[in-house]
């Protein structure tokens, strides 16, 4: 978790604390207008918590990666709550399940695979093979040259038969990934080939903090 990140939910948390402690009308004074507004109530989660709860009882829920394509961003949930979220880029052909659409899937997956630790930040990989070269990350909305794939891959796996799993519409064997681009001006709207883009620092946060088979909701 960065320092701003930390400092946010301390400030947040003492301004809860000092709520819970005392009637509103014996401490509340101006300089409190400066506290963090609380976050707002996520019911979106709930949906899928719920959701999630009923069609996969045993799977852990903690940490749990939920994508929002309408939104372009990534959350990463913990302990039940959002606890980081980041700006990312899906595909610029929109929503679709079918192999050679080149869109993002929606639907329930799991990461099956991480590939890239302790790979240096811009690492460019080719079939998920670490290339040893770094790229040229264009921070500028513009398109590259190689458009690469680059730091860290989190590949996914569908489970939801018929859905995002078999057939022509299996997300695994259509290489959908969370991975980090050279393309990273772009970041906040579509514009990848199905896959989920993210900043470099970014999407080497996500990995050090989800396991293998965690779960990853796609919605719009």
């Amino acid at each position: 978790m960065s320092h701003v990140w930390r400092a946010r939910v301390t400030a947040w948390c003492l301004c809860c604390l000092l709520w819970l402690a005392a009637p509103a009308a014996a401490w509340w004074d101006e300089s409190m207008d400066e506290c963090p507004p609380v976050p707002p109530v996520t019911t979106w989660y709930g949906e899928i918590r719920d959701r999630l709860a009923r069609d996969y009882p045993d799977r852990a829920l903690d940490p749990l990666i939920v994508v929002r394509i309408g939104e372009q961003r990534l959350y990463l949930i913990r302990h039940g709550v959002p606890f980081l979220d980041y700006p990312v880029s899906t595909s610029r052909y929109g929503i679709g399940n079918r192999d050679g659409s080149l869109k993002t899937p929606l639907g329930v997956h799991q990461v099956r695979r991480r590939i890239g630790e302790d790979a240096p930040l811009g690492t460019i990989f080719r079939g998920r093979a670490n290339t040893g070269r770094i790229a040229n990350i264009l921070t500028t909305p513009e398109t590259s040259p190689e458009d690469n794939i680059t730091s860290r891959i989190l590949w996914l796996d569908g489970l939801e038969e018929g859905v995002n799993r078999g057939g022509e519409v299996d997300s695994f064997q259509r290489f959908i990934y969370i991975h980090g681009t050279d393309e990273e001006g772009l970041i906040g709207q579509p514009a990848s080939d199905g896959c989920v883009r993210m900043t470099n620092a970014a999407v080497i946060e996500l990995f050090d903090q989800v396991p293998l088979g965690t779960l990853v909701v796609i919605v719009e």
